[in-house]
């Protein structure tokens, strides 16, 4: 697996992260990560590897966009002082465009997203061992849909990230269209958005799959 031993990996994001997440900061005792592919994350390092003893910590938090990441980055990730840092944000960057369109003020822009989330990847990366950029999405089969399409284009914006400063890189957008091949988007999320267990699941896997998590080992 690419993540060392003995590190301390800080999963940061908005609410498909938080899911109930302890506050303020989620790890320790009584199952404080919540609901969501953290836990799940967590749960099977913690079983197929548990020589590694992976320190993991989420401070997801519900609503956030890129800017509210950048506001709170110096508490909840610098001052962590992790190894590792995923990152998963977007949703709601593209979401008020389309639930509030005339609550300008709550809009992330493409341009303003790439520059902000950029900004926030160079500034971290010297003080960590490695990032995991992960793509938003929108649980929608039509990639026509207007959410969907600019959704995508977001996405597109971490991946040309990504490649840029060498990071990992997570489509949890393409784990999405796999499932539904075989699901509608209503049977893994009603909003398209906060997915079940399911989802939770697929999003965990891609996340493994990416940081070479090996299944038997």
């Amino acid at each position: 697996m690419k993540i060392k031993p003995g590190s301390k990996i800080v999963m940061i994001g908005d609410s498909i992260t938080d899911c109930g997440r302890t506050q303020p900061v989620a790890e320790g005792l009584f199952d404080p990560l919540g609901r969501s592919y953290v836990n799940i994350v967590s749960a099977l390092i913690g079983a197929v590897y548990p020589d590694y003893r992976l320190r993991i910590v989420n401070v997801g938090s519900s609503g956030n966009t890129v800017k509210s990441l950048q506001e709170r980055w110096q508490r909840d990730v610098l001052d962590l002082k992790p190894d590792w840092v995923s990152v998963m944000i977007g949703i709601n960057d593209v979401w008020r465009q389309f639930d509030l369109p005339l609550m300008k003020e709550t809009h992330v822009p493409i341009d303003e997203y790439e520059k902000t989330l950029d900004k926030l990847v160079e500034d971290t990366l010297p003080s960590v061992k490695g990032m995991v950029l992960m793509t938003p999405y929108y649980i929608e089969s039509n990639r026509k849909d207007a959410m969907r399409s600019k959704m995508d284009e977001y996405g597109a914006v971490v991946k040309k990230i990504a490649t840029k400063r060498k990071t990992l890189f997570v489509n949890t957008q393409a784990a999405f269209d796999s499932l539904l091949e075989h699901f509608h988007s209503t049977a893994i999320a009603w909003d398209r958005v906060h997915p079940n267990q399911i989802g939770h699941a697929a999003i965990a896997k891609a996340f493994l799959d990416a940081v070479g998590f090996e299944w038997k080992r």
